[in-house]
């Protein structure tokens, strides 16, 4: 993912639950009635009566139960099948959008039902919008209720209707990117369900780990020892089986997270995907454009879309203290300095790469923040002459004529030009080192 961007989005909420669908034989993205994207490179299936709209997440897009949110901009409602995972699901009806006489047509087709929020936010059950409905007329009052709620930062528009799954154990199973490691890490444990996070925090030792050697394709005996002792039974052969196929299609489409939670063994013993979450690394995504191509929008701020919109790379926090910087380590070093010194950065926004000459827009759009009470401008070329970034900046300066305070850190190609042109035309002298010049914009802040 882009860790400039999205480790922020990360900070400010969960990262967002998301479906996919599981099936025997292909993997589909599906957008529409009419249109699917295939995932696998076979040949897509149609989505049939048997086929389970499972939860999972993802970074760079974000599959909802029946919809995909890509987190970066490009937006449209989708359905996953993960087929070639080869693992079986429980089945799923339909995705009611503002219809809740639907739900109670699902209850008479199926039986009892569970009627989940099509939204990419987490914790959807403990927000009350994940219920059973046992009844038609329970669907239709359940469905009524959860649509029009909000979770998070999302308004319910969209529901899921699947049928319900009677659970004996739930299980978790992940394949993750260990960046410490440097490999993929294989994660299982019997102690699946929402409250994963609190099991990894409370218990560690209550989840099993395997790293993977990037040139190895484990099968499913190669996990076989990892499930030792778990006292999984007749269940240990198909999670030794589904954590292979989870590999498989986590090495394939580039992901840094692929999880399933719960994993769960029904009454008559068969193992099912009932949620999921997957996690495509941002870096790949030219690889993955059918996955890419059918995303939903995540939630902007209107300083968020304005950036979007001129090609810029903007992020809104809750701070005081503006950051203009180009190349994303520099603004993030920038984000990490202010904290240090006790301040709190109001957006991350970079202007390196193309975007260099975009310094005029870049600076008008983070004074258009009304939390900013001071501006730290840090620059440092390489390909990047700053003597070109800061003539942009002097000039929206001259223009815009802010009240706040500003401090200037200018290292690297032309800076020479650069200081001496910010100097002469805005009476403001650059300081030597760049620390200096955030810990007086923090302190202007306060």
């Amino acid at each position: 993912m882009y860790s400039t961007i999205d480790s922020f989005r990360t900070s400010l909420s969960a990262l967002a639950l998301a479906a996919c669908v599981l099936q025997l034989t292909s993997t589909t993205v599906r957008a529409d009635a009419t249109k699917e994207v295939d995932i696998t490179g076979d040949s897509p299936l149609v989505i049939t009566s048997g086929v389970s709209f499972l939860p999972i997440s993802v970074n760079h897009v974000t599959v909802l139960d029946g919809g995909f949110n890509v987190i970066d901009r490009a937006k449209l409602s989708s359905r996953v099948k993960i087929a070639d995972l080869d693992l079986r699901t429980h089945a799923g009806v339909m995705e009611l959008q503002w219809r809740v006489t639907e739900a109670a047509q699902a209850v008479c087709a199926i039986g009892p039902v569970v009627i989940k929020a099509q939204v990419a936010a987490g914790k959807r059950g403990k927000a009350g919008g994940i219920k059973p409905a046992d009844t038609p007329e329970e669907a239709e009052r359940v469905a009524a209720a959860i649509l029009g709620m909000s979770i998070g930062e999302y308004k319910v528009e969209r529901v899921l209707v699947e049928e319900q799954a009677n659970i004996a154990h739930e299980f978790y199973a992940a394949v993750l990117t260990d960046t410490d490691a440097r490999k993929p890490l294989v994660l299982f444990s019997t102690q699946g369900g929402m409250d994963i996070e609190e099991v990894a925090a409370a218990t560690p030792d209550a989840i099993r780990r395997q790293h993977v050697d990037l040139d190895v394709e484990p099968g499913a005996v190669d996990f076989v020892s990892m499930l030792a002792g778990l006292q999984l039974g007749d269940a240990q052969a198909s999670v030794a089986d589904i954590l292979s196929r989870l590999y498989a299609a986590y090495r394939r489409r580039d992901a840094e997270l692929l999880e399933i939670n719960p994993l769960a063994q029904l009454a008559d013993r068969r193992v099912v995907a009932l949620d999921c979450k997957f996690v495509l690394d941002d870096a790949a995504a030219y690889r993955q454009e059918d996955i890419v191509s059918v995303a939903a929008p995540a939630p902007m701020t209107a300083l968020e879309q304005r950036g979007a919109e001129n090609g810029l790379k903007f992020i809104q926090l809750d701070g005081n203290v503006g950051v203009l910087a180009n190349g994303a380590g520099l603004t993030m070093t920038t984000m990490d300095v202010i904290r240090h010194f006790g301040g709190r950065p109001a957006n991350f926004l970079e202007i390196g790469g193309e975007a260099y000459t975009k310094s005029a827009a870049a600076l008008d759009l983070v004074l258009s923040n009304p939390g900013v009470k001071s501006l730290i401008i840090n620059f440092c070329g390489a390909f990047a002459r700053t003597d070109v970034m800061a003539e942009g900046v002097v000039k929206a300066w001259q223009e815009l004529k802010p009240a706040i305070p500003v401090f200037f850190s200018i290292h690297g190609t032309g800076e020479d030009e650069a200081i001496a042109l910010v100097r002469a035309r805005l009476g403001i002298e650059p300081y030597d080192l760049m620390e200096d010049a955030i810990q007086a914009a923090v302190r202007a802040a306060q």
